[in-house]
């Protein structure tokens, strides 16, 4: 099994009505990934779909993919492509639950939102995931 130090937060900066297929079409033909982009994604009612088996590496983070595990809602942005947290209440719970069950098999992973990695200069995943956390 490989160490994983770190459990990170994105959004998918689309619409929070997207579609699944879509998604992994974009990943597959337009970035041409192998695999895909999280583990784990929430749609707008908060269910929760496994991606890719936790053994195997996603495209979240480049450089730190090898040790993560990642999750993501879908949405992130408000009508006019701007980062806003467009987080459901079922996307927050189910969010909360995931991370609770992965930090229970990762005891020593931290848990950060894409935008805490250096050189990432993007808004993902448009909340503040340290300080959301520290309130739940």
């Amino acid at each position: 099994m490989r160490p994983i130090k770190y459990i990170v937060v994105h959004c998918t900066a689309t619409a929070s009505d997207i579609k699944l297929e879509s998604i992994k079409n974009y990943w597959h033909n337009l970035l041409g990934w192998k695999n895909p982009g999280y583990h784990y994604i929430i749609n707008y009612k908060g269910e929760v779909t496994s991606l890719l088996s936790e053994d195997k590496i996603a495209n979240g983070v480049k450089g730190y993919n090898r040790n993560s595990i990642h999750l993501s809602y879908v949405g992130g942005v408000d009508e006019d492509g701007r980062p806003m947290d467009t987080r459901s209440k079922e996307q927050e719970i189910s969010m909360l639950k995931l991370l609770l069950s992965l930090k229970a098999r990762y005891r020593e992973a931290v848990i950060l939102g894409h935008n805490n990695f250096p050189n990432v200069h993007k808004a993902c995943p448009s909340f503040n995931v340290a300080e959301w956390l520290s309130v739940m």
